[in-house]
């Protein structure tokens, strides 16, 4: 656990320090899962803006502290599912989109690690990590969830279904079609166990 009952306990009361230390101690996790889902810094920050406005509005009539991650995740994929119904009408691009931001001249690139790094390793990496982020775009909504929570956010499969309102067995049944699925793109692009490193 992340948090403490007591800061739980504390930021329900309306202590807003106890409800900002819950947003930094949980943002990169549901930031990171947002990024997942839309492949889109600005979209990510959006979700996790609202997420945790949600969060804070809410938070008193959370019933079960021992429920808060699956409650925050669900705030989380019912804003991804709210934008990606509004991006699906809004064809336009984001400014990383057409400005890498790991390029070298990416004023970010001068504070990162990376460009330390084996520059032959770090391309395959980053080729890699583009070609898994694909294809898991190409996943449908309901697998790309599951696949994000579980693998990318480490969920288990109890608390996915809570967070989904779904039978267990539904979740595990989303995450076998959705592996099963990735293993087929990435099979189209040549990408195998030998590349990846491990099987799916």
């Amino acid at each position: 656990m992340m948090h403490s009952d007591t800061l739980l306990t504390r930021a329900k009361e309306g202590d807003q320090n106890a409800q900002g230390k819950l947003v930094q101690l949980w943002y990169k996790r549901i930031y990171n899962f947002s990024y997942k889902f839309f492949l889109d810094h600005d979209m990510a920050m959006e979700v996790s803006q609202k997420t945790f406005i949600s969060m804070c509005r809410n938070l008193a009539g959370l019933q079960d502290n021992a429920r808060f991650k699956s409650w925050l995740y669900k705030i989380a994929v019912n804003y991804c599912r709210e934008e990606a119904r509004k991006k699906k009408g809004n064809r336009s691009l984001s400014f990383d989109s057409v400005w890498n931001r790991e390029a070298e001249e990416s004023p970010a690139w001068e504070g990162s690690s990376q460009r330390l790094d084996n520059p032959e390793r770090q391309l395959q990496q980053a080729e890699l990590a583009d070609v898994l982020q694909q294809a898991l775009g190409e996943l449908s909504d309901e697998q790309r969830e599951v696949v994000i929570m579980k693998e990318y956010e480490g969920l288990k499969f109890r608390e996915i279904a809570d967070v989904l309102n779904l039978s267990e067995n539904t979740v595990k049944s989303r995450m076998y079609y959705g592996l099963d699925g990735l293993r087929k793109i990435l099979e189209r692009k040549n990408i195998g166990k030998d590349t990846l490193g491990y099987e799916l």
